[in-house]
């Protein structure tokens, strides 16, 4: 028996985003049209709905107009129409634009803060009589004696470092459902369970990540355009490392920036952080910014590993999708058309089928049919070929996009999984970055206090060390410690006790990217959710 409170609905959503909101629409939209009754609650971490929400983004609404029609009617946050291309690649000093890859034409998207938009869609949501309870942090996946989902408990509130009840200590609830639509996003701690527990990974390659760094600017009037879209790859990163830059002129002067690095890269004094700091100062780039200010600030690990890295996306009880899963198209650079497209396939198949109370087979062959799934396979062999270097991954990447036009006989495996990637620190040089000038490029402590990162520090640490021998004894002799730079919020520190060299974990300062959970060499940090409410509080982002 549980001393837990226990909530029964139809269907539980574990993630406010675009996916989770998404399912949660349609199967009110479902229930409304067939006249029929289904209880539908969404769970989120976040303080609120979008306050954990980042990305740069710009959006396609293929799957907004399937989902609500009238979007623009609606007063939805889509204001900013994407009028304009480049393209650049970039050396130390100079720049080249070169002809903008068919993928990233953006004719008819909208340059959005995809946290308002989520606001957004709840609004929707809860206008159809969706429950949503944000401030709740999804921490345990119920099952019954045979391994099906019942649904999932939120995190215990109150508790003390060392886990006992403090004197605010509220047990957390069971939320129980037919069917649990897990989108916790990119890396989820609930999605990491699942996986395991169903061997959800046995057929696919291995899932591989990017990490996204972003600022919002403020910009003087004469240097804002509202619509224009840059891209640029080259400096500061060399050949072997992927990755690229965005910046999107939204209205109002301000312009979302921001970095993205593929988390295989290989050298272990790389900082994702200061390579995108160092990026500001590019002469074509410095310009833009200069005499503007920076008013947010954020970071969020990405899927990269497309169709060959999806999972088994159904278990008894439950149904993986957006990011959870892995629906992220890396050429076009977007993910949330792709995101809520499957929450209203996982919708869709959910009320078709609640009555079965199993595993909902339908979800996956019902993707498999769909034009997400297409969109999908025609660029899967695009990330995966930039393991053979930048220029030879453009060539291929041409020849795959306009002869074989997405339809080559063959599919590029990935290069393993990102934490094995990185190289002994013997074999590299340390990287001299240059000083923030705090104008133009920024500490990492100064820009996370533009995150409005706040957790209740007095609760058990939720970034966990299965060793805590491993830091020093490992990461520290092999790779000097990259917790210290592959994190873009300062949580990871090596100071000296008794004269000898220990890692310091300032949960704290955690923005919930799950880099670490990712990149850490040794898979020794594992990222479990702390109480609910804390992490970031993204606004415009």
């Amino acid at each position: 028996m549980t001393d837990k409170e226990i909530m029964e609905y139809d269907v539980v959503v574990v993630g406010a985003g675009p996916s989770g909101l998404s399912a949660a629409i349609k199967l009110k939209q479902l229930t409304k049209e067939a006249n029929k009754e289904l209880s539908v609650c969404v769970i989120e971490k976040g303080s609120e709905v979008g306050a954990h929400i980042v990305s740069g983004a710009v959006i396609e609404t293929k799957a907004l107009d399937e989902l609500i029609p009238d979007w623009k009617a609606k007063n939805s946050p889509l204001k900013t129409e994407a009028k304009d291309d480049k393209f650049l690649y970039l050396t130390e000093t100079k720049s080249y634009q070169l002809p903008t890859p068919p993928q990233m034409h953006n004719k008819g998207n909208y340059i959005i803060s995809l946290s308002d938009f989520t606001k957004w869609l709840a609004q929707q949501a809860e206008e159809l009589e969706v429950e949503i309870y944000p401030g709740f942090a999804a921490s345990e996946v119920l099952f019954d004696e045979n391994n099906k989902v019942l649904g999932i408990a939120t995190c215990d509130m109150g508790r003390l470092k060392d886990g006992s009840e403090g004197p605010n200590f509220e047990r957390g609830i069971e939320l129980r459902a037919k069917q649990t639509i897990f989108s916790e996003g990119c890396r989820g701690h609930l999605g990491k369970v699942l996986m395991e527990k169903f061997n959800l990974n046995s057929d696919n390659s291995p899932q591989t990540y990017g990490i996204g760094i972003k600022e919002l600017w403020e910009v003087t009037p004469e240097n804002s355009k509202p619509g224009s879209i840059m891209h640029t790859t080259g400096w500061p990163l060399d050949n072997d490392t992927y990755g690229g830059s965005f910046l999107y002129h939204l209205d109002n002067n301000k312009v979302s920036i921001g970095f993205v690095i593929g988390l295989d890269y290989k050298n272990p004094y790389l900082s994702p952080y200061l390579e995108f700091q160092r990026f500001k100062h590019h002469p074509a780039i410095k310009k833009l910014l200069e005499g503007g200010r920076r008013i947010n600030y954020g970071a969020r690990a990405l899927n990269e590993g497309g169709v060959q890295s999806l999972p088994k996306l159904t278990f008894p009880g439950g149904i993986l999708s957006g990011c959870e899963a892995g629906f992220l198209n890396v050429p076009k650079i977007k993910g949330t058309h792709l995101a809520m497209k499957s929450g209203m396939i996982a919708a869709e198949s959910i009320f078709e089928n609640i009555d079965k109370n199993d595993e909902i087979l339908e979800y996956e062959s019902s993707i498999k049919k769909s034009w997400l799934w297409k969109e999908l396979y025609k660029v899967r062999n695009i990330r995966p070929s930039f393991k053979w270097g930048f220029w030879k991954a453009i060539f291929y990447s041409a020849i795959d996009t306009y002869i074989f036009r997405g339809n080559a006989p063959w599919t590029i495996d990935h290069h393993g999984t990102d934490h094995e990637s990185l190289g002994n620190k013997h074999d590299y040089k340390e990287i001299n970055y240059p000083k923030p000038d705090n104008v133009i490029s920024f500490d990492r402590l100064t820009n996370v206090s533009f995150s409005g990162t706040n957790h209740e520090e007095n609760q058990p640490c939720h970034l966990q060390l299965k060793d805590e021998k491993v830091p020093i004894n490992t990461n520290f002799e092999l790779y000097d410690n990259p917790e210290t730079r592959y994190c873009p919020a300062g949580v990871y520190e090596i100071v000296l006790k008794d004269n000898k060299p220990k890692l310091q974990i300032n949960a704290q300062n955690c923005v919930h990217c799950k880099t670490c959970d990712i990149k850490d060499p040794t898979q020794n940090i594992n990222w479990v959710t702390p109480q609910g409410g804390g992490g970031p509080n993204y606004q415009g982002m």
